[in-house]
């Protein structure tokens, strides 16, 4: 059994980590948040130590680092802010442990190869969550698109449309700073999965990009993709509005529907499994989609270029507003 630290565990997606945590037969001994409404911790880890104030947290684990091995923290789970991930993953280096932190490891590509140079220094590791690569789908997809001719290019449509209330764009994801926009904080999961599954981009376009919604083009070794992703509830189809769901996605490979709507509800613990069993997605693994979204949040948007997805021709022919009030 492993001893786990957590960052960030009033976020949104602490919840799947405490259960990938419990799930695979370890214990969460200490979590750290500035925010107090963290009673959710009582239904999977009620003794674990919880603090507010980020030095007395580090000091914890130096405590327990230099205590009796059975306290010393293993690994710590990153579930913090984008612009965090960085600092935190050099916290659990200096506390002698791994780190395991959420998408994306670092907003910009150059932080990377320090991350790097740490791993060797302190001889850990630095793993993160890449759950899209462990859907049973995908997996499926992605043998059948290695198996495929190797100057095959695949046309694919991907739309992500996830809806956020107001509360979004005054909270740190509404900071491109510290989430590195849409593209970045949504997005990074899409891009992670479209180059694993169709090799690296030789081309990238940018077709809209605000703080609602983005669309582009992208060139992959094996693929054509137009992309769009929004968080704007006026953007779902008329089908997903009738059945109340706020969140609606897909991807046309070949004009054809993949399906891969279901099947999320325990990625992130098999993403655990495999990371414990020492096959967990490293940096290396992460650079690509890393290095694309911050591309992507540089590049100036030109709608005159052409392959847009039909989403962001609408997007643009109504002219949505962005403006948040």
């Amino acid at each position: 059994m492993k001893n786990f630290a957590l960052t960030g565990l009033a976020g949104y997606i602490a919840p799947r980590h405490l259960q990938a945590i419990k799930d695979t037969g370890n214990q969460l001994v200490a979590a750290v948040d500035p925010h107090d409404s963290v009673g959710i911790i009582d239904q999977y880890f009620p003794e674990a130590g919880f603090f507010t104030q980020y030095e007395r947290f580090e000091r914890h684990l130096e405590k327990l680092k230099r205590g009796r091995s059975e306290q010393k923290v293993d690994v710590v789970s990153i579930c913090s802010p984008n612009n965090l991930h960085d600092s935190h993953i050099r916290t659990a280096l200096r506390a002698d442990a791994d780190a395991l932190c959420e998408k994306p490891l670092v907003l910009n590509p150059w932080n990377l190869d320090m991350l790097e140079e740490l791993e060797q220094e302190h001889e850990k590791n630095i793993y993160t969550i890449l759950q899209l690569r462990v859907h049973p789908s995908l997996i499926k997809l992605k043998s059948k698109i290695d198996s495929s001719p190797g100057d095959h290019k695949h046309e694919v449509d991907l739309s992500y449309i996830t809806s956020r209330g107001l509360w979004y764009h005054f909270s740190w994801k509404g900071d491109i700073q510290k989430s590195g926009g849409i593209t970045t904080n949504i997005g990074i999961h899409f891009f992670d999965m479209l180059i694993w599954l169709f090799g690296p981009p030789a081309e990238c376009r940018v077709h809209l990009h605000n703080s609602l919604r983005a669309g582009g083009y992208l060139e992959l070794e094996k693929a054509r993709v137009r992309w769009f992703l929004s968080i704007d509830k006026d953007d779902l189809p008329e089908s997903s509005r009738q059945q109340q769901q706020r969140t609606f996605r897909s991807i046309t490979i070949n004009e054809e529907e993949l399906e891969f709507s279901g099947g999320f509800t325990d990625l992130h613990t098999r993403v655990y499994e495999e990371t414990l069993k020492g096959n967990g997605f490293g940096i290396s693994d992460a650079r690509p989609s890393i290095q694309l979204a911050h591309d992507i949040r540089h590049t100036r948007p030109d709608p005159s270029k052409g392959d847009q997805h039909p989403l962001t021709q609408t997007a643009i022919k109504n002219n949505k507003k962005t403006q948040v009030i």
